[in-house]
């Protein structure tokens, strides 16, 4: 026992005085001299660090914690309103809630809707619009599923959201239309923003004024007055809590609401128009001279823009793309249309002003007009003849012959110039989007119309001109167009341009800033040429005139001019029966007029498609309408959304048949036309 302690004490002191030990003891101690270090260096990086964040970036993150307690939430401005000219609301707005589904917070998208379809009832409309406005949106965006919901139907989706994630009831602002089709051409409509309208808010640098805004103008005014009617928006900074929900506002930055459009558009005129058109295809456009201001403006039929706000659904877009009446044309602004014999009093001015033949010209008319070596007849709508005819008769009676000659012997060159300055075959530059050009014919125009071709295609041909002294050929206008032009001739040669809009009020402050009523220019027409074409226009009201019936009994004057245009062509020899053709070939009916010829208050052109002879159809449209404008002085009230509506009268309601001698259009072998003419239809969104 004792050998063995010492043998161990023995081996211990070998061990602490061996140099391997004293080594390990000398590792150790650095081992923890760096550990200290490395320690001391990683709290001072650490205090570093805090001092960097805690002292320096404390405004920084204080203003990040800032943000996350605080929202900045949109306030969508309240959309301006649309009166007309004696205040009566065309556009408003009214509030109510939608039921809107966010696809991103939704796993079953279809046992959703199935669930929500138990507690209110969706229908196939809903469902249709729901998914074409699903195709359209983002993924993360709300889409309304159903729209104007009662308060029981508010009531029990409340009562169930906790089990419907993704799904809200949100308070929308919706746009309202009372007048329905009567102004749809006009006012047109608000839709939702997709992503076209998206880029172009980037590419104006608008985006953000459009933050919680979902609609935005699509056509007609809407559109074209979008800046003005949208408003500014505003916002509310919301302080919120850790689960994201409001607590309460703690600053707001009120919306500028968008600005009231007052129109120069008479209500009760346009209603009248309407009643006049009796549901017949056409258009109609009435023009105060002295300014501009459009008085009435319509395209039958037309169609309701209150289905477009939501979005259409494909049922009812296809409806209305398939209807053959075309209810989605605007004619009075992109039809185009041969004017026929309204055509003459221009074609008039400018012989008058070009000082090429003097009104007291006469020539002898057999009914027809030959070109010099051909047998060729161009037949007037008198084929037995007029005997001696001078300007003044020839507009009075619409002779084809005398007009046929004047064009063929004035030649394109000179006239063209000439009706140009009544602003034919260009954009009049009214306050209404996709206005369309129209053709006045020319050298030029054929070259460029027909590059294509061949060279005796593109060549104007001598014969080209005759039929465009009567307004057949290649002449094309609209109604807006022909309406103008008729004002420049009632103004003496002073050209307006036209407007919808008369004032843009502001709402805060009811200040109006009225649209510019003065003239653009002014072709100074000789006073004398331009009395003696207003005589004569006065002359086809009276007996012996075109027009003699429906100017009978009138308390003021009036001068017009009827015109009948053919749609398609009738061979040589043959003779136009309008109940052997489809109501889509048969001619179109027009009348312009103004009134009173010395001091006018209203110039008028209207079209009744296939409505036949101007005297018949278009005529008496006019008539009345201009009575009713100049003679009643409010008597008649204006029949509101949902009262009951008077039958039309029934001279203006009856249809007329039309059954004229034939009038030409062109040179045997030849299209009535080119390009084709009639209804030019525009793609709706």
């Amino acid at each position: 026992m004792l050998s063995f302690r010492r043998r161990f004490r023995f081996k211990a002191l070998w061990r602490a005085d061996s140099p391997s030990a004293q080594q390990q003891d000398s590792q150790f101690q650095i081992r923890l001299v760096v550990a200290f270090a490395a320690m001391a260096f990683a709290f001072f990086l650490l205090f570093t660090r805090f001092v960097f964040l805690q002292v320096l970036q404390h405004d920084h993150f204080s203003t990040l914690a800032q943000q996350n307690r605080i929202s900045l939430v949109p306030v969508e401005p309240n959309r301006g309103l649309i009166v007309d000219r004696n205040g009566e609301i065309l556009a408003q707005n009214y509030s109510a809630y939608t039921l809107e589904l966010t696809p991103s917070k939704i796993d079953d998208l279809d046992a959703t809707i199935a669930e929500v379809g138990k507690l209110v009832e969706v229908t196939p409309r809903d469902l249709r619009r729901f998914r074409k406005l699903l195709g359209e949106s983002r993924n993360f965006e709300s889409v309304p599923l159903k729209v104007k919901l009662t308060d029981v139907e508010i009531a029990r989706i409340a009562a169930q959201r906790y089990r419907l994630p993704g799904v809200d009831i949100n308070a929308r602002l919706f746009r309202d239309y009372p007048f329905k089709n009567l102004l749809s051409h006009v006012i047109g409509y608000i839709g939702r923003i997709n992503q076209k309208d998206q880029d172009m808010l980037e590419e104006t640098e608008q985006i953000s004024n459009y933050r919680g805004s979902t609609h935005i103008g699509k056509t007609g005014l809407e559109k074209v007055y979008e800046e003005e009617l949208h408003g500014v928006t505003g916002f509310e900074e919301v302080e919120t809590d850790a689960g994201g929900r409001a607590i309460r506002t703690l600053r707001r930055t009120p919306p500028r609401n968008g600005k009231i459009l007052k129109l120069a558009l008479d209500i009760r005129l346009q209603q009248k128009a309407s009643q006049l058109f009796a549901g017949r295809r056409g258009a109609l456009v009435a023009i105060d001279p002295a300014t501009g201001g459009v008085l009435a403006f319509l395209s039958e039929p037309g169609f309701d823009p209150n289905l477009f706000i939501d979005g259409i659904d494909s049922q009812t877009w296809k409806d209305l793309n398939d209807d053959w009446k075309k209810p989605l044309v605007n004619r009075a602004l992109r039809g185009l249309y041969p004017p026929g014999s309204t055509f003459k009093p221009f074609m008039a001015m400018s012989n008058l002003e070009a000082g090429f033949r003097s009104p007291d010209y006469a020539i002898a008319d057999p009914g027809y007009f030959t070109l010099p070596g051909s047998s060729h007849r161009f037949r007037d709508s008198f084929p037995s003849g007029r005997g001696s005819v001078n300007l003044f008769k020839a507009i009075q009676v619409s002779s084809d012959t005398y007009f046929y000659k004047l064009a063929w012997d004035m030649g394109i060159d000179r006239l063209a110039p000439q009706l140009a300055k009544f602003g034919l075959g260009t954009q009049t530059g009214i306050d209404l989007d996709h206005e369309a050009r129209g053709v006045l014919p020319s050298r030029e125009w054929k070259a460029r119309r027909f590059a294509r071709y061949p060279e005796n295609v593109r060549r104007w041909m001598p014969a080209d001109v005759v039929p465009i002294g009567i307004g057949q050929g290649y002449n094309t206008y609209t109604p807006l167009q022909m309406a103008n032009a008729t004002a420049i001739l009632a103004n003496g040669g002073k050209v307006f341009k036209p407007h919808v809009v008369q004032e843009i009020i502001d709402p805060a402050t009811h200040a109006p800033t009225r649209v510019s009523a003065l003239p653009i220019r002014d072709n100074h027409f000789n006073p004398k040429n331009v009395n003696f074409v207003k005589e004569a226009m006065a002359a086809v009201l009276k007996p012996g005139g075109t027009g003699a019936r429906i100017g009978a009994g009138l308390q003021y004057d009036m001068a017009g001019k009827t015109g009948t245009a053919q749609v398609v062509q009738i061979k040589q020899g043959a003779k136009y029966n309008a109940a052997a053709l489809a109501e889509q070939h048969r001619d179109h009916s027009w009348f312009i007029a103004f009134a009173p010829v010395d001091q006018p208050k209203i110039a008028v052109a209207v079209i009744v498609e296939n409505g036949g002879w101007g005297a018949a159809a278009a005529a008496p449209i006019v008539r009345q309408l201009v009575d009713f404008y100049l003679l009643d002085n409010g008597k008649t009230p204006l029949i509101h959304p949902g009262d009951e509506v008077p039958a039309p009268d029934a001279e203006a309601a009856a249809a007329t048949p039309a059954k004229p001698s034939r009038k030409p259009g062109a040179p045997a072998g030849k299209p009535a036309a080119a390009p084709p003419r009639g209804v030019e239809e525009v793609p709706e969104e």
